[in-house]
């Protein structure tokens, strides 16, 4: 028996501006940004302690950010992370969503972008 086979077709963006709205909609679920905004405090975390303490906290730092985040996503989502498709700007814009959690202005930004979250 042959298993029909899927076909992806991956959308080019030239721009970050035209991606946003497309990351912004794979972090509709409140506990994936959870576990998201949870990876990039790691980063920060990570960072200081790599300044303060010893570098080797350096190669720690993308274990626990993209475990969190790849755990938000297959668990919680239930969607694979455009960080496999969009590695670059997915983090460009994981760092914008954690900014716009910080300020209280990521609900607004769903609601520009006529996305529900949940």
């Amino acid at each position: 028996m042959q298993h029909a086979k899927q076909t992806v077709t991956k959308k080019t963006y030239s721009t970050f501006e035209e991606f946003w709205p497309f990351y912004l909609s794979q972090h509709l679920n409140k506990t994936c940004r959870i576990f998201h905004f949870i990876g990039t405090c790691g980063v920060f975390a990570g960072l200081y302690l790599a300044v303060t303490s010893s570098v080797y906290f350096l190669l720690a730092i993308p274990v626990f950010a993209y475990g969190f985040a790849w755990a938000g996503h297959f668990i919680f989502e239930k969607n694979v992370p455009a960080t496999f498709t969009y590695p670059l700007w997915s983090l460009i814009g994981d760092f914008k969503m954690f900014f716009m959690t910080l300020g209280f202005k990521l609900k607004k930004e769903f609601d520009r972008l006529h996305l529900k979250s949940f």
